[in-house]
C-alpha cells in the first residue's frame, strides 16, 4: 500500500477545505468497505485520505424530518434496515440494503458511498432511483442538491466535482399509494456481487417504474404510464411487450464471468415480473385489497 496522509476534520467546513487542499488525488473514508480493499490490492493509491466519521454535520446518520427521511455520508446499510420508517415507506430500500455483504460489512458500509463508487452493481441505486431519492452536495460553492438519475453518470463516475462531498441522501416519503419491491440475481447468496439488480413500484393511478442496474454502465430507470404492468389480468404476451421497451438500455458485458448476456436478459424479465407482482401485492395491502 502507497504511503498516504490521513486527515480526520471534525467539522464540514475542514473537510471541504481539505478536500480543496488535496485536489483530484483525493479519497473520502466512511465506511471503507471498498476504499480499504482498493488500496490495498493498489487499484486506488491517493495521497491523500480525508476520514469524515467525526464530521459533526453527519450526525446523526439518519434523521426524518416530517414524511422526508435524510441519511447522511454515515448512515450504514444496517442502520437503513433497522429504521422502522424506512421499513414502512422505503421497503425496496431494505431489501437491497440487507443483502449487501455480510452483517459486519453491513454495519460499515454506508448508503452514500455505495452510490459514490458508481458500481453498476450498486444495490442500492435501483431502489434510490425508483423512490427519485436527492443527493446533497456541499462544495466550495455552497449546497446543491442533484436528482440520483442525474447524480449517476457511469462505471466510477459520478456527478460530484473537485472539492466537493456527498454529504446525504433525502427520501420523501410518496403522498399516494405505492407498492415497491427489490429483486437480485447473484451466483451464490450473501456476498457475491448482484449480476441483475432491480427494483419495481406501481402507484395506484397505474404507473410502474422499473429501475435496473448490473446490465450496463449504469443503472437505469424506466418509467410505464400505460397500465398494462400494473394491471394483474394484462396477458403476458402483452407484458412482454413492455417489458422488452424498458429494458432496451440493458447491455451486459460479454467479459462478465458471472453470467452470460444473454442470461442476464432472460433474467431482467423475470426479475421484472416477480418485483411488478410483488410491488402490486403490497399496494393492494396499502389499500386495504385482499
Amino acid at each position: 500500500m502507497k504511503e498516504f496522509s490521513y486527515e480526520r476534520p471534525e467539522s464540514l467546513d475542514e473537510a471541504l477545505r481539505v478536500l480543496g487542499a488535496s485536489g483530484s488525488d483525493v479519497e473520502i473514508l466512511a465506511g471503507g468497505t471498498d476504499l480499504v480493499i482498493a488500496m490495498r490490492d493498489r487499484y486506488s493509491q491517493p495521497k491523500v485520505v480525508v476520514d469524515i466519521k467525526h464530521v459533526a454535520e453527519l450526525s446523526p446518520s439518519l434523521i426524518w424530518d416530517g414524511d422526508t427521511v435524510k441519511l447522511s455520508a454515515t448512515a450504514t446499510m444496517s442502520e437503513v434496515v433497522g429504521d422502522d420508517g424506512i421499513n414502512t415507506h422505503f421497503p425496496a430500500l431494505v431489501e437491497a440494503a440487507v443483502v449487501v455483504g455480510s452483517v459486519q460489512i453491513r454495519n460499515r458500509a454506508t448508503v452514500v458511498g455505495n452510490i459514490c463508487n458508481g458500481s453498476p452493481a450498486a444495490d442500492t441505486a435501483p431502489p434510490l432511483l425508483a423512490y427519485d431519492a436527492v443527493v446533497v452536495v456541499a462544495g466550495p460553492d455552497g449546497i446543491r442538491k442533484v436528482r440520483i438519475d442525474d447524480f449517476i453518470v457511469g462505471p466510477g463516475r459520478t456527478d460530484l466535482r473537485d472539492g466537493e462531498l456527498a454529504i446525504a441522501i433525502e427520501l420523501t416519503a410518496p403522498r399516494r399509494g405505492v407498492g415497491s419491491a427489490y429483486e437480485r440475481m447473484t451466483r451464490r447468496r450473501g456476498t457475491d456481487l448482484a449480476s441483475v439488480t432491480l427494483c419495481a413500484t406501481v402507484d395506484d393511478a397505474g404507473v410502474t417504474q422499473v429501475a435496473y442496474g448490473s446490465v450496463g454502465p449504469r443503472a437505469w430507470l424506466k418509467r410505464d404510464e400505460s397500465g398494462v404492468l400494473a394491471d394483474p389480468s394484462a396477458s403476458d404476451e402483452a407484458k412482454a411487450v413492455v417489458f422488452e421497451d424498458i429494458f432496451a438500455d440493458a447491455s451486459p458485458s460479454v467479459r462478465s464471468f458471472r453470467a452470460s448476456p444473454d442470461y442476464r436478459r432472460a433474467m431482467l424479465r423475470v426479475l421484472g415480473a416477480r418485483a411488478v407482482d410483488r410491488a402490486i401485492e403490497r399496494l393492494q395491502q396499502l389499500q386495504g385489497v385482499s
